[in-house]
C-alpha cells in the first residue's frame, strides 16, 4: 500500500512537471515582448499603475477618471507584479499567465478524480495549448484570474463530491466554505459571474443526476416523453430540494465574507457611483442590451469556441460522439462527462442569452472542454472510441487544412494592414506539418504517436503564434513616435484627443488625456459629482488655454479640426494608425521660425 501510495506521488509530480513545462513555455515565451494591445489591456495596467502612484488600494481609476467596469483584484495582483519587476508590460501581464498555469493544474485535479491521471495530464496539456485560453494568460484582463478561481471552485467541488455516495454534493462544511469562498474570490476578479455560473453549474448537474430513472410510459408519443425528460429536473420540488442541499445561505455569507467588504468600501468612498455603474451598466445593462457593438446570434457561442479551442477544436465532431455513447451507455465515466456537459452547456446557454457577446466570456468553461477531449484521447489511443473509426484520421485533415488556410490567407491581410510582414503566414506551417506528421502515425496505427504529435503541434503553433507573430505585428505600433515629439517640447503639456482616444495613449503618454469636443457644451455642464465623468472640452478653448496644449487627431478629421483652431496650430508629428488605414496627428502650435517661414501662406498649413 505504501509503495502504491508513493507511486501515485510520483506519477502526480511527473504529470505536473510536464504540465507546467509546456504550460510556461506557452504562457511566458516573449511575454513582455510586445506592448500593451487596445483596448482592455492598458485600461487595466494604467488603472493599476494610477492606483499605485495614488496609494489608493479601494478606488480604481484611470484616465483622471473612475474605472467602474471591472473589481479590484486584478489590479492589485499588478500591483504586486509592478513592485516586483517594475512598471512594464511583463509585470502586467505576469499574473495571468501564472493562474493561466494554475489553472492548467487544477484541470489536471479535476481529470484525475473524475476519470483517471492520464484524462487529466491531457485535459492540462490541452487547455494550455488552446488558443483563447492561451489570448487570456497572456494579456492583462480579468478573465485569466476568473477562469482560476472558478476552476479552483470546481476542483474543490470534485474532490468533495466524488467519488459520489448519491448526493454528489461535498459533506464537510469546510469543503463547501473553501468551495464557495473561491467563488468569492471570482467574484472580486470579475462580479457577480464568478459565482452564480460556478453555482448554476453545479446546481444544474445535480438536478440531472440525482433523478431517478423512470421507463416510458405506455402510449406516451416520442416528442411528450422528450419533452418531460427535459423538464423533469425542473420540477418545483425536486428544484427547491437540490438548490436548498447546496447549502445557499452558506454560499451568501462566504461569498459577502470575502468580497463583500471591498464593495462596500468602494461604494462608500465612491458615493454609491462605482456600485451604480458597475452592476446597472456593466452587468444588468450588458445582459439586457448589446453594448460597444459586441452582438451575436444564437450559434455565436459555438463558432466562437471552435475558433477559440483551436487546434483541438478539430476533434469536435468526435468528442461529441464518444461522450453521447459514454453517457448513453452510463458507462462508469457518464456522471463525470456528465458533469462536464453542465459545465459547458450553462455556461454557453446563459450567455447567449444576454444581448451583450464576447468570445471571452465564455473561456471558464474551456477546462470542462479539455476535459471531454482529453476523453477521447484516452479512448482513442487506447483504440475504444465511439464512432466512426476514421474520425481521428478527418480531424488531423482538418488541422492541415486549417494550416493551409493559414498560409494562404495572411499575405492577404498583411499586404493590407501590415506592410512586409507576409513571412507571418509561416505560422501555417505548423499545423500544416504538424498534422502530415500525425496522419502518417495514425495511418500506421500508432495512435499515441498521432495524438502526442497533435498536441507538440498546438503547443508549437500557440507559442509561435503569441510568441513570435504577435511580436512581429507590434512592430507597427509607432505612436511611441508622437511621444517622443511631445517630450522634446519640455515643459508640463497637457494633451487631448480628437475624434478617437485610446488607452494605450494614456498608458504610454504618462498622464492623463482630455477627450475633447466640438463644441463648449461638455465644458460648461458641471459635474454631477465628485466621480462622474469628465466633461469635454471644445478643441479651441483648450488648445488656446496655452502653447504647452496638444492635441491628438486622425488624418479624416484633420480638416474639420483645422477650421476650429487659430492659424499658428499645425502637424509637428504623424505615424500610422495601427491595423487601420489613417494615420495619427499630433497637433500643436508651429515653432516660431515655422511660423516666420509661412507668413503668408495657408494659416493652418500642416508642418511635415
Amino acid at each position: 500500500m505504501r509503495d502504491q501510495r508513493n507511486h501515485e506521488f510520483v506519477k502526480i509530480g511527473i504529470h505536473g512537471v510536464v504540465i507546467i513545462a509546456l504550460a510556461s513555455v506557452v504562457m511566458f515565451t516573449n511575454l513582455g515582448g510586445t506592448r500593451l494591445w487596445d483596448r482592455d489591456e492598458p485600461r487595466n495596467a494604467g488603472c493599476a499603475l494610477e492606483m499605485m502612484q495614488r496609494g489608493d488600494w479601494v478606488v480604481p481609476v484611470f484616465n483622471a477618471e473612475l474605472r467602474a467596469h471591472k473589481p479590484v483584484l486584478l489590479y492589485w495582483l499588478i500591483i504586486s507584479a509592478y513592485n516586483t519587476f517594475g512598471v512594464n508590460e511583463f509585470a502586467a501581464r505576469f499574473w495571468s499567465a501564472a493562474l493561466a498555469i494554475g489553472t492548467a493544474l487544477a484541470t489536471y485535479g479535476i481529470g484525475r478524480r473524475l476519470f483517471n491521471a492520464n484524462v487529466g495530464l491531457w485535459a492540462g496539456i490541452v487547455l494550455a495549448s488552446s488558443l483563447m485560453f492561451v489570448l487570456a494568460g497572456r494579456i492583462a484582463t480579468p478573465d485569466s484570474v476568473l477562469i482560476f478561481f472558478s476552476t479552483a471552485a470546481m476542483l474543490v467541488y470534485v474532490l468533495g463530491a466524488f467519488p459520489a455516495d448519491g448526493t454528489y454534493f461535498p459533506r464537510r462544511w469546510a469543503t463547501v466554505a473553501a468551495m464557495y469562498g473561491l467563488m468569492g474570490l471570482a467574484v472580486l476578479a470579475k462580479g457577480p459571474v464568478g459565482a452564480v455560473l460556478p453555482s448554476a453549474v453545479i446546481g444544474m448537474f445535480l438536478l440531472i443526476v440525482r433523478l431517478p430513472d423512470i421507463a416510458r410510459p405506455a402510449g406516451m408519443s416520442a416528442w411528450r416523453w422528450w419533452l418531460l425528460r427535459v423538464l423533469r429536473p425542473f420540477a418545483p420540488g425536486h428544484f427547491l430540494r437540490t438548490c436548498w442541499s447546496m447549502r445557499p445561505l452558506t454560499a451568501v455569507a462566504v461569498v459577502l465574507a470575502v468580497a463583500g467588504p471591498w464593495y462596500a468600501w468602494v461604494g462608500w468612498r465612491t458615493d454609491g457611483e462605482f456600485l451604480r455603474v458597475f452592476f446597472w451598466d456593466h452587468n444588468l445593462g450588458r445582459a439586457a442590451h448589446s453594448m460597444e457593438g459586441h452582438a451575436g446570434g444564437p450559434w455565436f457561442y459555438p463558432v466562437a469556441i471552435l475558433v477559440g479551442f483551436f487546434p483541438w477544436s478539430v476533434f469536435a465532431a468526435p468528442v461529441i460522439a464518444d461522450v453521447t455513447a459514454s453517457v448513453r451507455k452510463k458507462e462508469s465515466w457518464a456522471p463525470s462527462c456528465l458533469f462536464a456537459v453542465c459545465w459547458i452547456g450553462v455556461y454557453v446557454a446563459l450567455f447567449s442569452l444576454a444581448r451583450t457577446k464576447l468570445p471571452s466570456y465564455v473561456t471558464p468553461c474551456y477546462p470542462a472542454l479539455a476535459l471531454l477531449t482529453a476523453c477521447f484521447i484516452q479512448h482513442w489511443i487506447r483504440d475504444t472510441a465511439a464512432g466512426w473509426r476514421h474520425w481521428p484520421a478527418g480531424a488531423i485533415v482538418t488541422l492541415g487544412v486549417v494550416g493551409l488556410v493559414i498560409v494562404a490567407a495572411i499575405p492577404f491581410a498583411a499586404q493590407r494592414l501590415l506592410p512586409g510582414e507576409t513571412w507571418l503566414a509561416a505560422v501555417g506551417l505548423v499545423p500544416l506539418a504538424g498534422a502530415v506528421a500525425a496522419f502518417v502515425f495514425q495511418h500506421r496505427q500508432r495512435s499515441s504517436q498521432a495524438a502526442w504529435t497533435v498536441a507538440v503541434t498546438a503547443v508549437a503553433f500557440t507559442t509561435a503564434l503569441f510568441g513570435w507573430a504577435a511580436a512581429r505585428v507590434d512592430r507597427h505600433q509607432q505612436n511611441h513616435l508622437l511621444w517622443a515629439a511631445i517630450q522634446r517640447s519640455g515643459g508640463a503639456p497637457r494633451i487631448g484627443a480628437f475624434g478617437r482616444l485610446e488607452p494605450t495613449w494614456i498608458f504610454y503618454g504618462g498622464r492623463p488625456i482630455d477627450e475633447l469636443a466640438l463644441d463648449t457644451t461638455g465644458a460648461e455642464e458641471s459635474r454631477a459629482g465628485r466621480w462622474s465623468p469628465k466633461p469635454r472640452p471644445s478643441a479651441a478653448e483648450f488648445f488656446g488655454q496655452g502653447q504647452d496644449r496638444f492635441i491628438i487627431t486622425t488624418d479624416r478629421r484633420w480638416e474639420e479640426l483645422r477650421a476650429l483652431l487659430p492659424p499658428h496650430a499645425a502637424v509637428l508629428a504623424e505615424c500610422p494608425l495601427f491595423l487601420r488605414r489613417e494615420r495619427l496627428l499630433l497637433v500643436g502650435a508651429a515653432p516660431p521660425a515655422a511660423r516666420t517661414a509661412h507668413a503668408g501662406q495657408e494659416t493652418a498649413a500642416p508642418l511635415r
